[in-house]
Parts: structure tokens; C-alpha cells; sequence
């Protein structure tokens, strides 16, 4: 019961913080407290630990160059204020893994976990820096330019970002399991949460583009997430009426878990 106190005090912390920021809704920080809960109360610093360094290095460059992304997040369905169901979307796979391994302990169910975060992070690396660069975004599919903001959009800038994402929670867990008196090897944990980052992110691309649901504003004509822009209704462009954001972040979670997992595996 112990663990689930320390875990249910450093969630509400770190969660009230996060409202007072504004990082969080409402409903997100509620989220946030009950999934903080579970990770520390059910696993330990490895598992509480790795989703803190998603979590606070995401929202802290969420805040860098505000301004310029102020634009662009008009056309995401979901923007910097992460509600319940962005939060569920990027730590609720990492929470059922948690409880598998507190029920059968086993590596695997930790290189998938960090295969997850690793792919949350690179991918919310990839869209905060990403959106910073100079140079238009091109087609995951096609290499086109395309205007930035669009789902299925990569650049050198972002793809950057989310190998760097990826590393840092490879080697930001093994170094947390290390902590919690885990067996881990730096290299696999390092190689899983580079390689899961940037497989997850790019799957992530390539569902935005294809099978995701994208409006088109009546008015400015852009593609975009969201069901209203310029002030009015936007029309269906493409994908699926049921693919939202999070269905493709769930998705390209479980990739990017897969793709570490047989990485260390490999290893």
C-alpha cells in the first residue's frame, strides 16, 4: 500500500502542476493522477520514472515557439492541453503493461512498455520541433511538399526530434531501471527505444495519412483534424469516419512497442 500512496501523491503533484500550466485540462490531469497511480503503485521508478520523462520534456517544448505553432494547432485535433483522452491515447498501453507485469513479470512486457513511450515521445518530439522548421514538410508517401501542419507531414528537423525522443527514453529507462534494481543492458534498452521511437512515429505518419479521418475547411481550403476551422463545419476529405488521432497513436504505440521489443530481442 505503500507504493500506491508515493504513487498516488507524486501523480496529484505532478498533475496539479501540470494544470496550473496549463499542460493539462481538467480532464487530463484526473487521468494523469489515476495512471501515475498505477505505474508506481503497480510497478516502481522504471515504469513512473519513463512516463515522467515523456511527460515533462513533451510539455515543456510544447512551449517552445508558441507563437509560430499558435496557427497550425487551429488544424490538430488535439493541441499542447492534453485532455483525458490524449493522455489515455499515450500512457493507457503503458499502463496495461504495468498490470501484466505486476500479474507475470517479465523483460518483455518492460521492452514493450518502453517501446510505447518511446514512441509517444519521439512522435510529440517529432510535431513540436517539427513544426519549428523552416523548410515546408513532405509526404510520407509521396515526398511531396506539403503546408505545414498536415498529418503525414516529416521533416530532417522532425525526424530528428524523434530520434532523439526515442533515445532518451532507451536510455532514460535502462538508467531508471538500473534505479529499481532491474536487469537491463544499456545497448538493447538504448537500441528499443531508438528504434521503437522511430517506428512508431513514422507508422504514426503514415496513418495520418491514410486511414485517418481529415476535413477540408470550406473556407481556406487547408486539410485538417478538427471538425470545424475558419469558423465553419469542414467537409470530409479522406479517411476512415471512425480513425481519430488517438486510434492512430494507440496504433502506432503498439508498432512502436513491437518494433523494440524484437529489437532487444535481437540484441
Amino acid at each position: 500500500m505503500v507504493n500506491w500512496a508515493i504513487g498516488a501523491l507524486g501523480a496529484l503533484l505532478v498533475a496539479g502542476a501540470a494544470y496550473w500550466k496549463r499542460s493539462l485540462s481538467l480532464s487530463g490531469a484526473a487521468a494523469a493522477i489515476l495512471m501515475g497511480t498505477v505505474y508506481y503503485g503497480a510497478g516502481n521508478v522504471f515504469w513512473f520514472g519513463t512516463l515522467l520523462l515523456f511527460f515533462i520534456s513533451s510539455s515543456l517544448l510544447s512551449k517552445l515557439g508558441k507563437r509560430r505553432k499558435a496557427d497550425l494547432e487551429l488544424s490538430y485535433a488535439k493541441t499542447g492541453r492534453r485532455d483525458a483522452g490524449q493522455v489515455f491515447a499515450n500512457g493507457g498501453i503503458g499502463m496495461l503493461l504495468v498490470l501484466l507485469h505486476a500479474a507475470y513479470p517479465a523483460e518483455a512486457w518492460a521492452l514493450l512498455f518502453l517501446g510505447v513511450m518511446a514512441t509517444v515521445t519521439a512522435d510529440t518530439w517529432a510535431t513540436e520541433l517539427g513544426s519549428l522548421s523552416r523548410r515546408p514538410p513532405r509526404s510520407v508517401l509521396t515526398g511531396k511538399r506539403l503546408p505545414p501542419g498536415t498529418s503525414g507531414g516529416v521533416s530532417w528537423l522532425g525526424s530528428a526530434a524523434a530520434a532523439a525522443g526515442g533515445l532518451l527514453i532507451g536510455a532514460g529507462g535502462w538508467l531508471l531501471a538500473q534505479g529499481a534494481g532491474l536487469e537491463a543492458d544499456g545497448l538493447a534498452y538504448s537500441a528499443a527505444g531508438l528504434v521503437g521511437g522511430l517506428s512508431g512515429a513514422f507508422a504514426d505518419s503514415f496513418l495520418g495519412v491514410t486511414v485517418q479521418r481529415m476535413n477540408r475547411c470550406r473556407v481556406c481550403g487547408r486539410l485538417v483534424e478538427v471538425g470545424e476551422h475558419c469558423g465553419q463545419p469542414a467537409s470530409r476529405a479522406g479517411g476512415f469516419a471512425w480513425m481519430s488521432n488517438d486510434l492512430v497513436n494507440l496504433s502506432s504505440s503498439l508498432i512502436g512497442g513491437a518494433a523494440a521489443w524484437l529489437t532487444a530481442a535481437l540484441l
